[in-house]
Parts: C-alpha cells; structure tokens; sequence
C-alpha cells in the first residue's frame, strides 16, 4: 500500500503500475478498495488499476482535525489525488458514494477522459436509502457510531434486511469485511472524520444543482446499473444515462449495489468495452 499526503491527510492507495490506461476506482462509506479485487484482477495487467482509500470510514489513517470532510471537500479532493499523482487521461470507475458526479460538478475534470457509474449515490439520494439514513442517525447520536459499528461485527448484522444485507446478492467474505469495519470500530478519530462527513450533506436542492451540472461532461460515460437493486433507485441510472450527453446504459441483472462484488465479470467486461487496451 501506498500513501500520499493530500490537504485533508495522508490517503493509502494501492497501484498496480504498468503503462496501460489508467483506472481510478472510488469506492464507498465503510468500503475500502478490496470491493474491487474481482474486477482488478481481471483487468491487470493491460490496465493501471489504482484504488485510493479516501477517508470514508474504512482508512486506516485519521485525517487532520481541520479537514473538509464535507461531501464538496471529498469530491475536490479526487481531483486533487488525480493531480498529486499527476495522472491524465483517466477513467474514473465509481460504486456507492457519488464523489465524481461532485468533482465533475465543481472542480477540474481536465484529467478525467470517461466515467463509469456503477450504483452510487446520484441527484438528491444521499444518504442512499435505509442503510444510508441508518449511518446518519447514528452519526447524529452521540456514540452512535460507535455501537453501529460494535454492532456490524455479527454476521447476522451484516446480512440483516435494509442493512448490508440489501448492499450485495452474495454475501461478502468475512475477512474482507473486518478490514472495512475495522477502522471505524476500532479508532474514535476514524470515526470523527466518518461522523463529519455523514452530517455534512446539503441541502436536496444543491444536490440537485450539482447533479445538473454534469450535463457538461461530454466524454464517455458508461452507466452500469443493478436492476434488482434496493438502495440506488433503478430509475436513477436512466435518468443519469440521459443527462451525460455522451453515455451508455447497461441494466445488470443479479445485483444489488455492491456490483463489483456481485457482477465483477460484467464491470470488467464493461470497463474493456469503453475503453479498449
């Protein structure tokens, strides 16, 4: 794992090198980059996979106290990861949160060349549905996240209906996520960041704005979205494939939002599709 030290941090990442395209993979709260493997792994070597661990819940590093932890400030702070590594012509590949749809919003996408959605937080859905607005009442109790997160160590918790259970088909392997749970339960300072970030939304309407504003993203877009899915409305992958003026949108059967977990062979195939080696 590498790091890098960013204005709100130091950020882990993990790069696989090569000189391939390159893939930049944005994963979600309480999810490292290890959501990803399945699809990594069929992509390397032909492409550079890199997966930053940006402070969501599950790094392992606490961030400054005076970080901007707010959803604006963790979606510039893509663009600034994107520039500290000096990367160009990247694919930004997205499940869970919906960081990129702010960072093409508000800040420079001139390192961004396409985009693929796969079920994420999009327009006014933040948090997303029950699992979602779960974390922001325990974020808004005091020691609230800390028995949320006590409480995600049972298998019975992680698979419970409007829990994690709804987040993948397929159960994920318990070692898998102990690491992303570990963070959170374990550091109090983990979770003060995860805790700034949860009650820092705004308001619908700026969501809203925001979501309209990536009608100027002409580059490729590729909406994969899970049909089945209980969190990321199906409808919103529509609605996102006709607001980029330049996408493409696949509906995915046997999914829920975790695709990478659940359909890594289509994601990777998708990925191979947009951009060819």
């Amino acid at each position: 794992m590498k790091q890098i030290e960013l204005s709100a941090g130091t950020v882990e990442y993990r790069d696989t090198g090569g000189e391939g395209p390159v893939l930049v993979f944005i994963s979600g709260l309480t999810i490292d980059g290890t959501v990803w493997r399945h699809v990594v792994e069929r992509l390397t070597p032909d492409y550079r996979c890199i997966l930053p661990t940006l402070p969501l819940g599950a790094h392992r590093i606490p961030m400054r106290e005076d970080a901007d932890l707010s959803l604006r400030g963790l979606g510039l702070l893509i663009g600034e990861f994107l520039d500290r590594l000096d990367l160009t012509d990247v694919t930004l590949v997205q499940n869970d949160w919906g960081g990129a749809q702010v960072l093409i919003a508000l800040g420079d996408t001139g390192r961004v060349a396409a985009l693929v959605l796969t079920p994420c937080e999009a327009f006014d859905n933040y948090p997303p549905g029950i699992p979602g607005r779960a974390i922001g009442v325990a974020a808004a109790i005091p020691g609230g996240l800390a028995l949320a997160m006590r409480a995600l160590r049972f298998t019975a918790m992680r698979r419970a209906p409007a829990s994690w259970g709804w987040m993948s088909k397929r159960p994920v392997p318990k070692p898998v996520m102990d690491e992303w749970f570990r963070p959170a339960t374990t550091d109090r300072r983990v979770r003060r960041d995860l805790r700034k970030y949860a009650r820092s939304l705004p308001p619908k309407a700026t969501l809203l704005h925001w979501a309209e504003s990536n009608r100027a993203f002409d580059r490729p877009v590729l909406v994969l979205w899970a049909v089945e899915d209980k969190v990321m409305p199906r409808d919103h992958g529509r609605r996102l494939a006709e607001l980029y003026p330049n996408a493409e949108l696949q509906e995915v059967d046997d999914s829920y939002t975790l695709m990478p977990e659940d359909r890594p062979d289509v994601v990777a195939d998708a990925i191979v599709r947009l951009r060819p080696p």
